[in-house]
């Protein structure tokens, strides 16, 4: 479920960035004018406003990601995932209904609210189930779907945006999803290491509080309060009252707050996600500009179909040989390290030397050697995040890393190298200059294989169980009483 939801919300990417759906603007030469195509074309877009549609969704993940990562403390996060892509699927039909640039820009922003609802509990929670010697391979398979669904978007947006129209794509995408906002608020809860759960999720509050775990015991009943009368105490009407909702809130950012401090002092993780900002900077804005480039400067007939080929087949088998060669080097985070700075180095070569060519011929094998290398990453960096903290931090770690690779990674590339090639109007320039910047990934993964690093996986958490034997005692899905009263 986690994977195809993945995949969705990466065809989308795909879908708006393809010649088909976004299009061209029009244009005068000699007198003779062409009338536009696509998003691009019917709303008259320059390339800095047509970078920034690709970027609006970050607006939507900032807003609610803190939100659900609050709400998930009390609610099941099935639940939230429901609401969350709930949202997506409406934003990505007012897409497909949008008039000009910011009903579009706006549609944009709240697709970003479905990729926030789920994010940081999906890996955690593949971490937590997969076997020990498959770990990264099973993360492998989950971030194979992010090139594997840029990629279908790029052959979706493409046949659909020129034999229908562009607005068909975004409604196909809704009708597609429908069916994981229904398994959202109908699935059984998940739990996730590094948390103990009561069975009724509104109890989730005082087990994962320690400001108000003290006011109940080991029952999760609250002390003073009769059993047999808890029930009666919810039918009581309760006075709202500001100050103590803005008491529970200041609770809550001040937990948040050294969460974060926790966090950043975590050197392996800080050195990981600067990394991972300057890789995804890159991939970023390859994802959005690859196929009008390789238009431009290879006069590619289907530029959508070559980008969105070479990244299907690059993206599946480097992902996925990236998983398992580390499995099988021994999943460590000096050798995640080692495998990211090595992979990154030989995959920057590569890729700049395709652009080098002037030769379609030379560019395909080349660059296609380039994404294979770069792709192999995806699953040892985010080992490294999963593994680097304590249990509890995981799905913080996992949220702020996807917003901290967003935010100062592809959200400003696009615009960014769209304003480059307003400029230098040189795509080859352009990309040789993009593609120049993953060597700054490859000096940060270079210092972290130094530093010390320490594997928290096993760490005892919070609760007092070390969170490996948790799992092997407690089926993560089990709703059943008698198994966890047995604990």
């Amino acid at each position: 479920m986690f994977c195809i939801i993945n995949m969705l919300n990466y065809v989308d990417r795909g879908v708006i960035a393809s010649n088909g759906v976004n299009g061209s603007r029009g244009s005068c030469s000699g007198g003779t004018c062409t009338s536009g195509s696509g998003i691009q074309g019917d709303f008259n877009l320059n390339n800095f406003e047509d970078g920034v549609l690709s970027s609006a969704f970050m607006v939507g993940l900032l807003v609610a990601s803190p939100i659900f990562a609050s709400l998930a403390k009390i609610h099941n996060p099935f639940r939230l995932i429901g609401v969350g892509l709930l949202v997506w699927t409406i934003a990505t039909a007012g897409c497909g209904c949008s008039f000009d640039f910011w009903s579009i820009t706006i549609c944009r922003m709240l697709v970003g609210v479905g990729e926030a609802s789920f994010i940081s509990l999906a890996a955690p929670f593949i971490d937590d189930n997969a076997p020990v010697a498959q770990k990264t391979a099973w993360l492998a398979m989950f971030y194979m779907c992010i090139p594997t669904g840029i990629a279908l978007g790029y052959v979706y947006g493409g046949l659909v945006g020129k034999r229908l129209h562009w607005r068909a794509a975004f409604w196909g995408e809704s009708i597609l999803m429908l069916p994981f906002v229904i398994l959202g608020f109908v699935i059984k809860p998940l739990e996730l290491k590094g948390f103990t759960h009561n069975k009724k999720t509104k109890e989730y509050g005082p087990m994962l509080n320690p400001e108000l775990r003290d006011e109940t015991n080991n029952n999760g009943i609250k002390q003073g309060v009769p059993a047999g009368t808890e029930g009666l105490t919810e039918k009581i009407p309760q006075r709202f009252s500001f100050s103590s909702f803005g008491k529970k809130v200041m609770i809550e950012i001040g937990h948040f707050g050294q969460d974060m401090k926790e966090l950043l002092q975590e050197k392996v993780y800080v050195i990981n996600v600067l990394g991972y900002i300057a890789y995804n900077f890159v991939i970023g804005a390859y994802s959005y500009w690859g196929p009008k480039a390789g238009q431009d400067i290879y006069k590619m007939a289907s530029a959508d179909l070559m980008f969105g080929g070479i990244t299907i087949v690059c993206g599946i088998f480097g992902t996925l040989a990236g998983g398992f060669i580390l499995d099988k080097i021994e999943s460590t985070i000096s050798n995640a390290f080692k495998l990211l700075s090595g992979a990154t180095f030989l995959g920057a070569i590569f890729c700049f030397s395709a652009f080098c060519f002037k030769s379609l011929y030379g560019f395909i094998p080349f660059f296609s050697v380039g994404e294979l290398l770069v792709f192999a990453t995806q699953a040892p960096v985010n080992y490294i995040c999963l593994h680097c903290v304590k249990p509890s931090l995981r799905p913080l770690s996992m949220a702020m890393s996807t917003v901290s690779i967003h935010i100062f990674g592809d959200v400003p590339s696009s615009p960014l190298v769209g304003l480059l090639q307003d400029n230098i109007h040189n795509w080859r320039a352009t990309a040789l200059t993009l593609t120049s910047i993953l060597f700054i990934a490859v000096i940060f993964w270079f210092i972290g294989i130094f530093v010390r690093s320490v594997d928290r996986f096993n760490e005892q958490s919070e609760h007092g169980l070390p969170a490996a034997e948790r799992s092997n005692l407690r089926p993560l899905l089990d709703e059943s009483d008698e198994a966890r009263t047995s604990q």
